[in-house]
């Protein structure tokens, strides 16, 4: 069986103030005749096939287009999750209908449980789709008090599959998460940023034979080469300004071997870091001056409007910086950011008022505050 793995679209996805509808449906158009080309038997999409909960109109119409020509005019079928940055209500309308034109897109836990299974010459092949879910939502589900993070959610998970399957066959692992291990950006700050304690052990993947995994936008394996996060389709910031954008093609045989190939996705316009001084960035242009760039003036001096003279020349700056106008303070708040980064939303707060009050906070207000916690993270999923 031939499957090609993509992740990380973000549909509605604003850089800077600016849309990337065009640059996305540029991309995708590429996809589509990769598809054709390659001819996969199967199209996994791991998630944050949206932006945001609500999406644009816009971006709603993209991916209308683009699901209606994989069904309709190419006839794969499709494989897809919701990620963090999408709603799982919104995503689940029409599912069940969906279906019966090999459109499985997974949103809820009690539906992942039972996969999807497709066939090839040597069989049956068993994809399991895991939506991103809270560590609540697994607590609720599994009725299980034990569940307070994401490894104990994606422990109880992959147990119940390994426990309801016989594990010697081929089986597939779709999810949304981050894997312990990666190398993440500043796209995925949502879920990484602040709290969550999101980190999940590559080790309870050890049974499938190939995890196909979204959320992190470099595309990386991890522990195994068939651990992998395809990565995002386009950079959605400079921090992947040397990210080189792919999806992923695996070849699977009977025995459930995987040979992988990687084809790369080139942008309409590339996102770039350049350094140089003022004036040679204006006698001496650069090439692809309509690339997205952050630059980086290297002269210490005074210099009059130079984003203003810039952008004659190089119309979509996103970033200016002055090089040596960096504060040693800055970095010591990015390294505090970086600190929080491994504690969980009830630890944060936790923190916060140990700060303010001098007192650790009591187990009551720490039972409601997890409540209110659970609460908002469902609404801003628009659940």
């Amino acid at each position: 069986m031939k499957i090609l793995h993509t992740a990380d679209w973000h549909l509605g996805k604003i850089v800077n103030s600016v849309h990337m509808t065009e640059d996305q449906d540029y991309i995708l158009t590429q996809l589509l005749e990769i598809i054709r080309t390659e001819k996969p038997d199967v199209l996994v999409i791991a998630g944050d096939l949206y932006d945001r909960a609500i999406p644009p109109k816009e971006a709603v119409d993209l991916l209308n287009r683009i699901l209606t020509t994989l069904v309709n005019d190419i006839k794969i079928p499709i494989l897809a999750i919701s990620g963090n940055h999408d709603s799982p209500e919104r995503l689940e309308f029409g599912t069940e209908l969906f279906k019966s034109q090999q459109l499985y897109i997974e949103t809820k836990l009690n539906r992942s449980l039972k996969p999807v299974v497709l066939e090839d010459k040597h069989g049956p092949v068993y994809f399991h789709l895991v939506p991103y879910i809270e560590p609540a939502e697994a607590r609720e589900f599994f009725n299980d008090n034990s569940i307070n993070s994401h490894q104990t959610a994606m422990a109880a998970v992959t147990n119940y599959i390994k426990e309801n399957n016989n594990m010697s066959e081929r089986h597939i692992f779709v999810g949304h998460a981050f894997v312990a291990g990666g190398m993440e950006s500043e796209s995925e700050e949502r879920l990484s940023m602040i709290g969550g304690t999101p980190y999940v052990d590559a080790n309870l993947f050890e049974e499938f034979v190939y995890v196909a995994l979204g959320h992190l936008h470099q595309a990386q394996r991890i522990k195994r080469d068939v651990v992998r996060y395809s990565g995002s389709i386009l950079k959605y910031s400079f921090s992947e300004a040397n990210h080189k954008k792919s999806v992923t093609i695996i070849d699977l045989d009977g025995e459930g071997n995987c040979k992988l190939d990687y084809i790369p996705l080139v942008p309409k316009r590339d996102m770039r870091v350049v350094e140089g001084y003022f004036q040679e960035l204006i006698e001496q242009p650069l090439d692809g001056k309509e690339d997205y760039l952050h630059i980086r003036l290297l002269d210490k001096g005074q210099i009059m409007d130079p984003m203003y003279k810039l952008r004659k020349i190089y119309p979509n700056i996103l970033r200016l910086e002055r090089v040596g106008f960096t504060t040693t303070k800055s970095l010591l708040d990015l390294q505090q950011i970086r600190q929080k980064q491994t504690q969980s939303h009830t630890e944060l707060f936790a923190s916060f008022y140990k700060e303010i009050t001098e007192e650790e906070i009591d187990d009551k207000r720490m039972e409601y505050i997890e409540k209110t916690i659970t609460s908002v993270i469902t609404k801003e999923r628009g659940e």
